[in-house]
């Protein structure tokens, strides 16, 4: 099923026995190669105030776990970039899963604006089956080099996504600032 920007869906209801979510990120570049190559895809892990508790918190290519490895960097085929989120282990403290990309520092002049495509899907991680996908999310960046692509969260007991697609023209340094990690 493909999302428009804020739609949601309560995964857990919709596939009972859901166990592990895998978000899967594609894009293409183009011929792009510095943008391609500094791309990075990371998650947020957020309490009830959508702050992280600290720097572990964030998991990207320099952490490729969260502390008790409930999310984590996988390469399971399929996508660019892909993490697996194992839904009972998350602590109950984490509230929220946001699921980010952005430009790392080293592409000077470079925007998510150059994007041909960027879309964000949920699979199954069991069988990795597709559940959701986003819509076509580059033709609304611009300027943008950072955005917030999605979110897993928890609903009444279970697990919903929603697709956000909200840029950042201040880059990692300004989705750090929404969220409280410490750069």
């Amino acid at each position: 099923m493909a999302m428009r920007r804020g739609a949601n869906v309560a995964l857990t209801r919709e596939v009972p026995g859901l166990t592990h979510a895998v978000l899967g990120m594609s894009w293409n570049a183009g011929s792009e190669r510095v943008l391609e190559d500094n791309l990075v895809f990371a998650t947020v892990l957020c309490g009830a105030d959508g702050r992280v508790r600290d720097d572990r918190d964030f998991v990207f290519f320099n952490q490729l776990s969260s502390p008790e490895g409930s999310v984590r960097l996988a390469d399971l085929g399929g996508d660019g970039e892909q993490i697996v989120v194992e839904l009972a282990a998350v602590p109950a403290e984490i509230d929220r899963i946001v699921a980010v990309l952005y430009i790392n520092d080293g592409a000077q002049r470079r925007t998510l604006g150059q994007l041909r495509s960027c879309v964000i899907r949920v699979l199954d991680g069991n069988g990795n089956k597709e559940l959701v996908r986003s819509e076509e999310l580059s033709s609304a960046l611009n300027a943008e080099t950072a955005v917030a692509l999605g979110e897993l969260y928890r609903h009444d007991g279970g697990w919903k996504f929603k697709v956000l697609g909200q840029g950042y023209a201040a880059g990692v340094s300004a989705i750090a600032a929404d969220y409280g990690v410490p750069l």
